[in-house]
């Protein structure tokens, strides 16, 4: 070998050593070197230069020779900050890049004139490599170019993760979560074998776990090592890899990547190392512990030997001490994780990990398929398919099934003599279930398909039709016809059409009555629907009544603390409230969630509706900072426990606006209001009652904000809708009317206002608001005329009568 080979030789190997931990160097370079313990001495001194930076002339040199210049402080628009890693192919920055956008990136530098063509080679191919693909998965690049010295350097996504092994056992993940999680890994993946690409060093350490909208979503990074699967690019690749020289991480290569003639790798080699990262997450270990041993030693276990099974390796005795903590961080113990790893997951592992490649997992898509399989208890590709595994399988698929047909049996070979008797039941429930069906087939039917015309037909649609043929459809079975009542009921009261409903439900609660008798608790439950029907309508007094009957009657019956007893209370309060009953509504409230939450928890649905009336209470009382801190506290569970787009957290929203409002934060409040009207027109549309509230909620921070004209304008439209959705006497008619004469006032219209309050105090409006009239600012133009006296005087009469105790 001439000098100038082995020099070149000296370069690649001391950039193959660097890719390596510390502790594994020497192993390399004694397996790599072979007898030349000349060339191997050389690359240690390089080496052991490169990490003595005290050392200023044997480090300047190292630098000048390996490295060419530093890293410089600025690369075009990137700013760097800090070194994120080192290795054989050169640097890696956190870099901060100030146009033509503002973010962190991470900035991979090449070691220039350091190294042969085939580093610069790899370099080149990485930027295709990730040029190429566009996954979620997969870390995106940016921009790719050349410092004025001629340095190379690649601009990525920075993904500031944690390894996934690390992100599982920091969260506590159990193995389904986990397997999950992998599965998005192995999709990563499998996108970048159709763009012809392997990874070929697929480890933790390249597999970070990022949380997108509180959920993990893997980001595979580092596709130094790439190599393109096409048969094309064979040429190239044989240039960028080098025999003798190995490249990936020892523990997580594959048994072909040990051989020195490294192409023969295909896209089986991802899988294998996909296999050594399954195991981990699985175990906590390693298949073959790479550490203090030589890389002979690893190569060799690679090519020869197969790995303990993953429950094997959790059991033994030598893993014991940690395989409590491996088994802890997975929420269970050693003895119960060794039972669930046993059987599908040992041959999943096993399979991934087949030294032979033709019995391994051909593609990540294979290997992820059947950990879908073994989720949704099938039987999985890699297991032997016995007969009675095969049962098995079933069994676990359709275990309720299963259990009824062998208690069904069961119960007829015990009981024969009773055999007549459950033959009539079965064939009941069968006719039940017959009727179920015909009914909800013709809910999706069109009467007359002509009438239709190509044009769809929407839910309401649905729903009407439905209703209309319950009676006929259901006549032989009243207590389904009741239950069908019900449920439509409910629909129809979601959709804020109050008058249907009624209808619906007053039928529900007369029909259950009769067949299941008062103290049932389905007619309770029907009571207490209607009751809250009646109260969405603004029928208040009749609501009180019908909700104070229903609660007392539960009570009795199922017990102060029943989940059913408890809604109920819930919904009294809230009748309380709006009828202007504030004081025993909060102590309702204050009972009903404490209940809420030693029986139900803290975080539970209806447990957040008892926080949210009692905010709600806490707004009419005037006590703004105490609602403020419970409406947050509300919101913040609701979006985390239900979604930003749920009724409850909607709701909540709209109160959290109108407390802002009354705080004199006008601006955060509409800020608030659109955001919620926003999710209101998308989700229940411009008619709903709540989406017309936040309507108007929205006009009254107009008014606040001195946009009169605007206030004025938005509060007629919103009055409009409403008196066509919900009627002219509807109680939520008064606030928006009276705002709208605030407005009238404010902007002159003194005839206009005098008249929209008068509407509006004849309509019901809030006593708490009645009260104040003749102090309202925005009414100070109506001060010296005797009418708006007169209403002063009426308003307050309307006021007392409403808070007198009942």
């Amino acid at each position: 070998m001439d000098k100038t080979d082995r020099w070149k030789r000296m370069k690649e190997l001391f950039g193959a050593a660097l890719e390596r931990d510390p502790g594994e160097r020497s192993a390399f370079l004694r397996e790599a070197c072979g007898q030349d313990d000349d060339l191997r001495r050389e690359v240690e001194s390089l080496l052991s230069a490169h990490e003595q930076p005290n050392d200023l002339s044997q480090h300047a040199w190292t630098q000048a020779a390996l490295e060419g210049p530093t890293a410089p402080k600025t690369i075009g628009p990137y700013e760097l900050i800090n070194k994120l890693g080192e290795g054989g192919m050169g640097q890696v920055w956190l870099a901060q890049q100030t146009a033509p956008v503002k973010r962190q990136v991470a900035l991979k530098l090449i070691r220039a004139g350091a190294f042969s063509s085939s580093l610069l080679q790899r370099f080149q191919h990485e930027r295709q490599s990730l040029a190429v693909m566009d996954h979620p998965s997969i870390a995106k690049v940016f921009e790719a170019g050349s410092t004025p010295e001629g340095q190379p350097y690649l601009v990525m996504e920075y993904v500031p993760g944690l390894p996934i092994t690390e992100y599982c056992d920091e969260k506590k993940l159990s193995i389904p979560a986990r397997l999950k999680l992998f599965m998005k890994v192995c999709d990563a993946v499998q996108h970048a074998h159709q763009k012809a690409v392997i990874h070929r060093d697929l480890k933790p350490a390249n597999i970070l776990v990022v949380d997108v909208d509180r959920k993990p979503v893997p980001r595979i990074i580092d596709f130094g090592l790439a190599k393109a699967a096409e048969p094309e690019a064979r040429e190239e690749v044989t240039l960028v890899t080098q025999p003798g020289v190995f490249l990936g991480t020892p523990g997580y290569m594959s048994p072909e990547q040990a051989d020195p003639d490294a192409r023969g790798v295909d896209t089986r080699t991802d899988v294998y190392s996909l296999g050594v990262v399954l195991y981990v997450l699985l175990t906590g270990f390693l298949p073959f512990d790479a550490k203090q041993k030589p890389l002979h030693e690893i190569l060799r276990q690679l090519r020869e030997d197969d790995p303990p099974r993953p429950s094997t390796r959790i059991s033994s005795g030598k893993d014991r001490e940690t395989s409590s903590s491996s088994a802890a961080v997975r929420g269970t113990d050693p003895a119960q994780l060794t039972n669930l790893l046993k059987g599908d997951l040992d041959w999943i592992a096993m399979k991934a990990l087949e030294r032979d490649r033709a019995r391994r997992y051909g593609t990540p898509q294979e290997l992820a398929a059947d950990i879908s399989r073994y989720l949704e208890h099938e039987p999985v590709v890699a297991r032997p398919a016995s007969a009675g595994y095969r049962l098995r399988k079933y069994v676990r698929r359709h275990r309720i099934g299963v259990s009824v047909a062998g208690g069904l049996v069961l119960l007829l070979a015990g009981f024969a003599t009773v055999q007549g008797v459950q033959l009539r039941r079965i064939t009941r429930e069968r006719d039940r279930a017959d009727r179920v069906t015909q009914f909800m087939t013709g809910m999706f039917k069109v009467s007359d398909p002509s009438e239709a015309r190509g044009n769809s037909i929407t839910a309401r649609e649905i729903l009407d039709k439905s209703s209309k043929e319950i009676d006929t459809g259901l006549a032989k079975d009243p207590e389904l016809q009741a239950d069908m009542m019900d449920v439509m009921g409910n629909v129809y009261g979601n959709l804020g059409l109050y008058g249907r409903a009624q209808e619906l439900l007053t039928r529900a609660v007369d029909v259950r009555t009769r067949t299941l008798g008062p103290e049932n608790p389905k007619t309770m439950g029907s009571r207490v629907a209607l009751g809250v029907n009646l109260s969405r309508s603004g029928r208040y007094a009749e609501a009180e009544k019908m909700l104070r009957e229903a609660h007392a009657l539960q009570s009795r019956v199922l017990g102060r603390e029943h989940p059913q007893t408890l809604m109920s209370a819930n919904d009294l309060s809230a009748v309380l409230m709006l009828d202007g009953h504030y004081v025993e509504a909060e102590q309702l409230q204050r009972e009903t969630l404490e209940s809420h939450r030693r029986v139900l928890g803290p975080e539970h649905p209806r447990t957040l509706i008892a926080m949210l009336n009692l905010g709600l209470t806490l707004y009419r009382l005037g006590r703004y900072d105490e609602a403020e801190r419970l409406e947050r506290e509300t919101l913040g569970a609701e979006q985390r426990v239900l979604g930003p787009e749920h009724p409850y957290t909607l709701a909540t929203m709209v109160n959290l606006a109108q407390t802002l409002q009354n705080q004199g934060r006008y601006p955060e409040a509409e800020k608030l209001q659109r955001e919620t009207l926003a999710i209101q027109l998308r989700i229940l549309g411009p008619e709903h009652p709540t989406t017309l509230t936040t309507m108007g909620n929205i006009g009254l921070s107009l008014l606040n904000e001195q946009r009169y004209s605007e206030a004025e304008k938005l509060l007629q439209d919103t009055l409009e809708i409403q008196r066509r959705v919900l009627g002219a006497q509807h109680p939520l008619n008064a606030e928006v009317v009276y705002n709208l004469a605030c407005a009238q006032a404010r902007l002159g219209k003194l005839p206009e206002a005098l008249d929209s309050l008068r509407e509006a105090i004849d309509g019901g409006l809030a006593p708490g608001v009645a009260l104040q009239i003749g102090k309202d600012e925005d009414l100070a133009s109506l001060h010296g005329n005797p009418n708006f006296q007169a209403l002063v005087a009426h308003a307050k009469e309307q006021a007392a009568a409403a808070q007198k105790p009942k």
